[in-house]
């Protein structure tokens, strides 16, 4: 897994109708999908589907694992382990995340990082949740003047939780990149 990251926080368990719609966007808008379990796919988006016109000349199938995790869903020692030296939540997003989706590209050109941010997004449109997107120390400005930003933090290490508009906000900043 060599490309970015992207994690939405939940505040308590996916209902199954909305893993449901979650499932149908992404076979819908995938070349390839594969359902591991209930809640964890493998796929290959298709880039044209989230509205990206211009993929750089790579191929515009772009290989994304995504997956619900926690009580009552699976992978919670990876939720756990995430989650574990976060610290206290609360005071940024209003919750402690009990449920998280994780969104991860296995590239690392820049159409991975486009395609993982509006992939996120328009997850978040079907299950809510706050995204909790790494920076660089040069993004914090960046990132806090942008739409939709519900905090910024540089401890434990610089972040950004937001909402869809964020994230859709934030692609469209020159430079822009995620984080791994």
């Amino acid at each position: 897994m060599s490309g970015p990251v992207l994690v939405i926080e939940l505040a308590e368990a996916v209902p199954h109708s909305a893993i449901q719609e979650l499932r149908e966007f992404l076979v819908r808008s995938s070349a390839r999908f594969e359902e591991e379990r209930v809640g964890k796919y493998d796929l290959n988006i298709r880039a044209e589907s989230l509205g990206i016109t211009d993929t750089e000349g790579v191929d515009r199938r772009r290989p994304i694992l995504v997956s619900v995790m926690g009580p009552g869903i699976g992978d919670e020692a990876i939720f756990d382990a995430e989650h574990g030296d976060q610290g206290d939540q609360r005071p940024l997003i209003g919750f402690a995340p009990t449920h998280a989706v994780d969104v991860i590209a296995f590239c690392n050109s820049p159409v991975d990082h486009v395609v993982t941010a509006l992939l996120t997004a328009a997850i978040m449109d079907l299950i809510g949740g706050v995204a909790n997107a790494e920076l660089r120390e040069d993004q914090v400005p960046i990132a806090a003047g942008l739409p939709g930003v519900v905090a910024t933090t540089t401890n434990p290490w610089p972040a950004a939780y937001g909402s869809a508009d964020f994230l859709r906000a934030w692609t469209k900043q020159p430079g822009f990149r995620l984080l791994k």
